[in-house]
This record gives C-alpha cells, sequence and structure tokens, in this order.
C-alpha cells in the first residue's frame, strides 16, 4: 500500500471519528429511564425518534446546557387573523423550554404545532425537513449549471473539478438505467427527471449522515411524494400496449379478466408502494442502528463497552455511505424500468440492433440536462 493510500485511508478515519464524536455529544447528555425514573432527563427511545423525527427547529447539538439551534420560520393561516409569521425561537423561554406564543404552543419537543384555543389553522411552515430539502436544491443549482455551462463553453475539453466526477455519473444513469430499461429511441424525455430524482436522494442522504442533520429521505412523506412523481409519470406516458396489458392482457382468456384486470390495477399501486417503503425503510433504519449503537456507552456507563460500540458504530457508518448511494440507485432504476414497461412497444425487437449501435452515444446529447 502506498503512501497516499495510507494517507488517504487515515484521513477517512479521522472524519468518521469526529462525525461519531459529534454523534456521541448530544447522546452523552441521556441516561436510561430504569436507572433515572424519576427525572425528566431525556431517555435514548425518545431522544433517537426524535432525532430522525421532523420539527419546527434545527436542533444540531446540546452540549451541557447549551443548546445550538437554528430557528426556523412558521408561516400559519387562518380566516380570523389571516397569515401569521413568526420564528421557532419565540416559543422557547431562556431554560429553552417550550411555551406558548400568539395562541400557538409546540409540543413532543418542537415536532407538531397545536392552537390553545381551538383555531382552525393552515401550516405552511418551513420545518427543518423542508430546509434541509431547499439545502439539497440550492446545493443541485450552484453545481449543475456550473457543469452545464462549461460544456456548452468548451464541449471537446477534458472534464475537470465538478464536472469530472458528475459526467461519469450521468453516463453511468443513461447507458446502464436508462437506455437498458426504457430503449435508446424514447430515453431522452425521462432523463431530467432521472437524473434530478437520483441526485436530489443522493445528496439528502449523503447530508443526514452528518451529525444534526434532517432524515429527510426517512421522512416517509417525502418518499411517498417521489413515488407518486414515478407513479404520476408512468401512468400518463403509457402508450396503448402498456393499457392493453393492463385491462386486455395477452393469452389470457376472456373468462379469466374478471380476476386479472383487478390485480393488474392493484398491482399500478403497488409499484410506488415498494418505492416509497424501500427508501424510508432503508434509511430509517441506519439512523436508527448508528444512534443506538453509540447510546449503548452511555446507557451501560461500561469503558468495556465503549471500544465495541465505536467499532460497530464506525462500520455502520460506512455501510451507511454504501446505502445512501445504493438507495439512490435503486429508486432511479425501478423508476426507469416503470417507465419503459410505460412506453414499450408490442413489436420491441424492432430497431435492436440500431439500439445496440447506439447504447454508447457521446454525452452531447444530454449534456444539457446536468
Amino acid at each position: 500500500m502506498g503512501k497516499k493510500s495510507k494517507k488517504n485511508y487515515r484521513n477517512l478515519f479521522l472524519i468518521s471519528y469526529i462525525i461519531l464524536l459529534l454523534f456521541a455529544l448530544p447522546i452523552s447528555q441521556l441516561k436510561a429511564a430504569e436507572v433515572e425514573p424519576d427525572t425528566e432527563t431525556e431517555g435514548p427511545t425518545e431522544f433517537i425518534f426524535h432525532h430522525i423525527a421532523d420539527s419546527y427547529d434545527w436542533h444540531f447539538v446540546t452540549i451541557g446546557h447549551t443548546h445550538v439551534t437554528l430557528p426556523l420560520p412558521l408561516i400559519l393561516y387562518s380566516e380570523d387573523r389571516g397569515v401569521e409569521v413568526f420564528m421557532s425561537s419565540n416559543f422557547l423561554d431562556e431554560e429553552h423550554n417550550y411555551v406558548p406564543y400568539q395562541g400557538y404552543a409546540l409540543e413532543d419537543d418542537g415536532q407538531h404545532l397545536v392552537s390553545v384555543e381551538g383555531r382552525t389553522f393552515y401550516d405552511f411552515s418551513i420545518t427543518k425537513n423542508i430546509a434541509a430539502m431547499l439545502l439539497s436544491v440550492i446545493v443541485m443549482l450552484i453545481i449543475f449549471p456550473a457543469a452545464a455551462s462549461r460544456y456548452k463553453n468548451n464541449p471537446a475539453s477534458a472534464p475537470k473539478g465538478l464536472q469530472s466526477f458528475i459526467e461519469p455519473v450521468v453516463i453511468f444513469i443513461r447507458d446502464e438505467v436508462a437506455i437498458p430499461a426504457i430503449g435508446v429511441h424514447k430515453y431522452q424525455r425521462f432523463m431530467p427527471y432521472l437524473l434530478t430524482v437520483f441526485f436530489f436522494i443522493l445528496i439528502n442522504n449523503l447530508l443526514g449522515l452528518l451529525p444534526g442533520a434532517a432524515n429527510v429521505t426517512g421522512n416517509i412523506s417525502i418518499t411517498l411524494t417521489l413515488a407518486l412523481f414515478t407513479f404520476l409519470i408512468t401512468q400518463f406516458s403509457g402508450n396503448k400496449n402498456y393499457w392493453k396489458h393492463v385491462f386486455n392482457t395477452p393469452g389470457v382468456p376472456w373468462w379469466l379478466l374478471p380476476i386479472m384486470i383487478p390485480v393488474e390495477l392493484i398491482g399500478l399501486f403497488t409499484k410506488p408502494f415498494s418505492l416509497m417503503v424501500r427508501l424510508f425503510a432503508n434509511i430509517t433504519a441506519g439512523h436508527i442502528i448508528i444512534l443506538s449503537i453509540i447510546g449503548l456507552i452511555f446507557i451501560f456507563e461500561s469503558i468495556a463497552v465503549g471500544p465495541v460500540s465505536v467499532l460497530f458504530a464506525a462500520v455502520m457508518n460506512f455501510l451507511e455511505l454504501l446505502v445512501a448511494l445504493l438507495q439512490a440507485f435503486v429508486f432511479t432504476l425501478l423508476s426507469a424500468i416503470y417507465f419503459g414497461g410505460a412506453v414499450e412497444d408490442h413489436h420491441h425487437e424492432e430497431g435492436k440492433a440500431l439500439e445496440d449501435e447506439n447504447a454508447n452515444a457521446p454525452l452531447q446529447t444530454d449534456s444539457a440536462m446536468i
């Protein structure tokens, strides 16, 4: 192993150690409920679920009695008061306890907003997950226009910088996902969505591994929305052959159609359901496992448990990096497969030779989609 490789491994180890240390800081404030049942100290279960849940403020870390929190804007509308805008910090007193404000109260440690006066209101607030999504969108708006402008200004130059990272990923999604699943003649109109959803999930997965970060893709409402986008695109892109397989499956006797049609219709909805649950469950499980392993140190309060917990947490942290990439790829791949089934022609063997010939086409046709 060369000196450069050893240095890279050492740097990666140091980064992982710092991340685990930052995770341990807030967990170190915890005590097991069985040890101190009469105190108001937050238990490990409550802390873990609070960490992976959405909230109206962005709490990063607690060091002693100091809370590092980013207040977020609450945007509410009611018929009697109209639009109201105020910061979540108005609900916190000097001791960082939640108190009512303007007839509203934050319950469950800032996770739910209620009206103490029984008022009906509509909530358009910027929560932690929404703020994290806006951050990921800003990152994408900075990276991709810069890479696309370089393609336009210097189309024949070798990629460098961020372009050298983005181009192989775009080529991989095009050649290994879109073209095989959709076809060389129809893949281009789906590439903007496939690239967008891949990088959106990947960036949010990676940002979610940082201490104090939001658990965006571990929120089932967000994965439901992403799956709904795939579902709608699939249905509106379906051709005559696609709907024929749903309502008049080829090769099936007519007397079986009353059974096959409901089965096929149910299958239309189970596909996005599997997309939603798979992404949500894998990301949420990873967060819970890492926090639970580190929490064992402070629950057992034993020196012997410390090294073992840190070792397993480090392994899980590296595994979560793989899961972050894998789940973005799986969601994109399955979406492409669903799109391919919707636009597939009955005589799909025609033009197969041309598809194989153009499978390795240059990236110039897709550069505008970056």
